[in-house]
């Protein structure tokens, strides 16, 4: 188990300095959905199978694809992209700071506290799967939490819409409004034609 730990943890680090590093825009998400994939590993081997089959569904069938997509679609130039990563270069570097700060704190607690299991703080059952234990935290502890994330997901789709609604002149479009308001005396016309005319003088 600790070996494929390892094997899994290095490739999580070697998808993250692939995203990072890599200079075309399609290969970063190439290695974004790389680093994922060993993450969903990661998660199994914690027993936590749930997690690892929302975080492949998810994450790697429709974020990180839709992340490629975008990309391809729009493109990108190299020199804007490091004309940027100039401009940020100070704020990520704080950011890098930080989180490494963060690192070591949490892995020096780690050590300190080495005799303390998670088992012993979040007591687990045996007798009911990770799914049914998540399920059962989710909706009754984290409630209100999750209703709230459900909202701000809701609205930051409606405004993505709105931003990148664009209306063009001169294209044919339906009108919902007009097709709903249609009726059978407005939508259909009844046309007799005489025996042996044939439909020659109707009107289309």
């Amino acid at each position: 188990m600790e070996l494929f730990f390892y094997i899994f943890a290095s490739l999580v680090i070697l998808g993250s300095v692939g995203v990072v590093a890599s200079r075309s825009a399609v290969h970063s998400v190439l290695w974004l959905i790389f680093a994922f994939c060993n993450c969903a590993g990661l998660f199994v081997l914690l027993g936590a199978e749930f997690l690892a089959m929302t975080l492949v569904i998810v994450y790697v069938g429709a974020v990180a694809v839709l992340f490629l997509f975008v990309v391809m679609m729009l493109g990108g130039s190299l020199v804007d992209i490091k004309k940027d990563l100039k401009n940020n270069l100070p704020i990520g570097l704080l950011l890098l700071g930080i989180f490494v700060f963060d690192l070591i704190l949490v892995a020096l607690a780690g050590i300190s506290s080495h005799e303390t299991t998670a088992q012993s703080l979040i007591p687990i059952l045996s007798e009911i799967s990770n799914t049914h234990a998540i399920g059962n935290i989710l909706y009754t502890d984290f409630m209100l939490p999750f209703q709230v994330a459900g909202l701000i997901l809701f609205v930051a789709m409606i405004g993505s819409i709105v931003l990148t609604l664009r209306v063009r002149t001169g294209v044919r479009r339906q009108v919902a409004s007009d097709q709903l308001s249609r009726d059978k005396e407005s939508g259909m016309e009844i046309v007799r034609i005489e025996s042996g005319k044939g439909v020659e003088g109707i009107k289309y």
